[in-house]
């Protein structure tokens, strides 16, 4: 992409971030129904999540206790890549950046809860095999809009954004491709689980984003802010 990711938004006004954190916040609620129709498919846990699944085990070898959990090691390593980047990018953190990193998990609990009674690993080949393909659909169509909201991105997406600004000569979708590639096999080598829907989603994800970033830029910008 000739375009880059990283926006000035310092003249934003407090009535422009309100609806800039808005759009990101409806954005977030899509992705991660996306991510929700992945997980209740049963047929393998997204890229990232492999990668921190092998971290938590890893650790727990080491300590020789149950701890610590892969919920907790999420928010450590987001926590980490966010610090990492306010120091060594300038235009990616942003209010939005918090707002995924503390509010994702929740919403994927609420869908979840509302998702599981239909859709479950007990559930037709068929039927997990179609809601997984959707779920990766409506998850780039969220990530696309809280992209193109310029209110800041999760962490863990932030990886392959600020890669694809620093190396203009190569698409989203490849560099997407590729970050999520890299999640799986250190993710798999430190004991992750690593299923069919897993190797889908890393190269889906990507090439989908990219496709969804000019079609939903250009119903944000309609909207009335910065």
């Amino acid at each position: 992409m000739s375009e880059t990711f990283a926006k000035d938004t310092s003249n934003r006004s407090k009535k422009d971030w309100a609806i800039a954190l808005i759009v990101l916040f409806i954005g977030l609620t899509i992705a991660h129904l996306g991510v929700s129709l992945f997980l209740v498919s049963a047929m393998g846990t997204d890229t990232f999540t492999v990668f921190i699944q092998g971290l938590s085990l890893t650790c727990r070898k080491i300590t020789g206790t149950g701890f610590p959990t892969v919920g907790t090691v999420h928010v450590i390593i987001l926590c980490l890549i966010m610090v990492i980047m306010l120091f060594t990018t300038k235009g990616y953190i942003k209010p939005g950046t918090v707002i995924c990193a503390f509010c994702g998990g929740p919403i994927i609990d609420f869908f979840n809860w509302l998702i599981l009674p239909f859709v479950n690993e007990g559930s037709p080949i068929a039927v997990r095999a179609v809601v997984m393909v959707l779920g990766c659909v409506i998850l780039s169509v969220g990530m696309s809009v809280v992209i193109n909201s310029e209110a800041g991105t999760g962490p863990n997406d932030l990886i392959a954004i600020v890669i694809s600004d620093k190396l203009p000569g190569f698409q989203f979708r490849f560099v997407r491709i590729a970050c999520d590639i890299f999640f799986i096999v250190i993710g798999f080598l430190l004991g992750g689980v690593v299923g069919i829907g897993t190797v889908v989603a890393a190269f889906l994800t990507g090439p989908l984003v990219q496709f969804w970033l000019p079609k939903t830029k250009a119903v944000i910008r309609k909207l009335p802010y910065q």
